[in-house]
């Protein structure tokens, strides 16, 4: 997975268009969807995706990636899962083969139309392209193994977004640190602190 910039080697035009499409989908994001720009790299661009109702993927947050490269929009972008799951189309290194960036793909779509295939991904995997050869069988032939192995996966690696460290999303860092949770828990220090000294001034008189 590259970690290199291609800003510089984008056209203005494509990188105001870019910021534009960014920016709207920070606003109005899809259903199940919610987007978190770089704003030092605008061809960093990740994403939560929910996993949808009635699938094994089910009550798990499932951060992913795209990465720009210098020839996007003529070329695709590059998807990949950052939270480990269990799919046929995704490969170990987290991967995502799906044919919007193949094949399929056109100069005119953009991001959203990019993270809605991801999404529709999670609700009708195409075991045909396999990148996980082991769960394209057991989803052709053993479906509830499939299931089975792709919900573990889920309940141990996509709980609910938890708060983050500040380096990787600053704004759920800030909203997490300041919170009614974060609020409670000085709460109780302030508590143990004080039955902490309490304690000590027992001691000295004994």
């Amino acid at each position: 997975m590259s970690n290199v910039s291609n800003v510089e080697n984008l056209s203005p035009q494509v990188i105001r268009s870019l910021a534009k499409e960014i920016a709207d989908l920070c606003n109005d994001p899809p259903e199940g969807i919610k987007i978190f720009p770089n704003d030092e790299d605008i061809t960093d661009i990740q994403a939560h995706i929910e996993g949808p109702a009635g699938t094994p993927y089910a009550g798990g947050s499932f951060r992913m990636k795209l990465v720009l490269g210098k020839n996007f929009p003529s070329e695709p972008p590059k998807g990949f899962f950052l939270t480990r799951i269990f799919h046929p189309n995704v490969a170990s290194n987290g991967e995502i083969c799906v044919n919007t960036l193949k094949k399929d793909w056109k100069a005119e779509l953009g991001i959203k139309h990019i993270l809605l295939t991801i999404k529709c991904l999670l609700i009708v995997p195409n075991p045909e392209s396999a990148l996980n050869e082991e769960a394209g069988k057991l989803l052709l032939e053993q479906y509830e193994d499939y299931s089975t192995r792709a919900k573990l996966y889920t309940e141990i690696h996509a709980k609910p977004m938890k708060c983050m460290e500040e380096k990787e999303i600053p704004s759920l860092s800030k909203n997490c640190l300041e919170g009614p949770l974060a609020k409670k828990h000085a709460g109780d220090k302030k508590v143990i602190d004080k039955k902490k000294k309490e304690k000590k001034k027992v001691l000295k008189r004994l």
